[in-house]
């Protein structure tokens, strides 16, 4: 299986499955001399880990991570960091009743094309448990990184939309809920819905937002490793995304160059940031915001009709643990995977 790399300097390799004895990594480039705050990993990792509340899978996983190699009394070396994180409340016999069947919109079907095989069990490879290596790798990137702020929060459930503009919302707030959206009314009401979604034996997507402060002029490299393509392909590598938008976006499309441009301020800031903090491949020092688009989860309680390897359409009710939305333990990894993306352009822009 290729593509299990992702960067070029900052370079983090994950491994692992979801049924396995352990996830893990391998993060190569980190530069040497990082004090590394192991509270602030291990927070991250909670944000992430299933079990933490009443709308997510109850799966039940410390997700402690078991650092191998790369640092030294507390501080990065320089060599390659490797770290562990075991699993411990596997329940494979939940998958047993899907061993010979694909479920709808689900990539069991086509890694059992492709692979002559399948690791049935929580999808295996496939399975989301693999961003936990992702949080790591980005948790160590942020530290990179102190005077850039990353907040990702909940924007969208299903069809609950919270409209208003970042700049007017408090971030602090944004783990103040179960659903992490920095608006106390919207949380509320998506929560209910996302409760009652559970309770129909169903799933729902929503939108991640994304901002990014005090970003540096320079990160990016045209033509082809633009900043905003790494961070469309970082975010679109995370499980269950299905789109992204960065500035205007799509709504830009819609616009006139006399409404759309970003005009100067003296000091090389702009007046308005449609540009979303990016213009030519290269972050401008603007705030750099996106939109990040997770579909329902694939896996229902309901029965519905499925493939099993032989070729005959079958009746198939989900069956374990798995998240109503994906979107509230999403919020961590889409900052992981954008810190990731900062920390590679970072060192990149160092070689100059």
């Amino acid at each position: 299986m290729a593509g299990n790399s992702f960067g070029t300097l900052y370079k983090v390799t994950t491994f692992g499955e979801s049924h396995g004895e352990a996830l893990g990594g391998i993060i190569d480039g980190c530069p040497p001399g990082i004090q590394l705050d192991f509270e602030a990993i291990e927070v991250d990792m909670a944000r992430r880990k299933p079990g933490q509340s009443a709308i997510v899978t109850q799966r039940k996983e410390p997700d402690s991570v078991q650092f191998l190699s790369g640092i030294f009394e507390g501080k990065t070396t320089g060599t390659p960091i490797g770290f562990i994180i075991p699993n411990t409340n596997q329940k494979s016999d939940d998958y047993s009743h899907i061993k010979d069947n694909y479920r709808p919109s689900h990539a069991d079907y086509v890694y059992d094309q492709k692979y002559g095989l399948r690791d049935y069990r929580g999808g295996g490879r496939s399975s989301a448990r693999e961003t936990a290596s992702r949080v790591v790798a980005g948790a160590i990137a942020k530290q990179m990184l102190p005077e850039i702020k990353i907040n990702a929060y909940v924007s969208s459930v299903g069809p609950i939309h919270l409209d208003t503009p970042y700049q007017e919302l408090d971030f602090s707030k944004i783990e103040s809920n179960p659903v992490r959206c920095p608006d106390e009314k919207s949380a509320a009401i998506m929560e209910e819905y996302i409760r009652d979604i559970r309770k129909q034996g169903d799933t729902v997507g929503g939108v991640v937002t994304c901002v990014i402060q005090n970003v540096p002029v320079g990160l990016g490299e045209p033509v082809f490793d633009k900043l905003h393509a790494e961070l469309g392909k970082a975010m679109l590598s995370i499980n269950a995304v299905k789109g992204f938008e960065y500035g205007s976006g799509f709504s830009g499309s819609e616009m006139k160059g006399s409404e759309h441009n970003d005009l100067y301020n003296p000091d090389g800031t702009t007046k308005t940031n449609l540009s979303g903090g990016i213009q030519g491949g290269i972050s401008n020092g603007m705030d750099i915001y996106f939109r990040v688009a997770f579909k329902p989860v694939a896996t229902i309680m309901q029965t519905q009709d499925s493939l099993d390897n032989k070729g005959n359409i079958t009746p198939m009710t989900g069956k374990g643990r798995h998240d109503p939305c994906v979107v509230p333990r999403a919020v961590p990894i889409v900052e992981a995977m954008a810190a990731i993306v900062l920390a590679d352009f970072y060192l990149i822009n160092k070689t100059y």
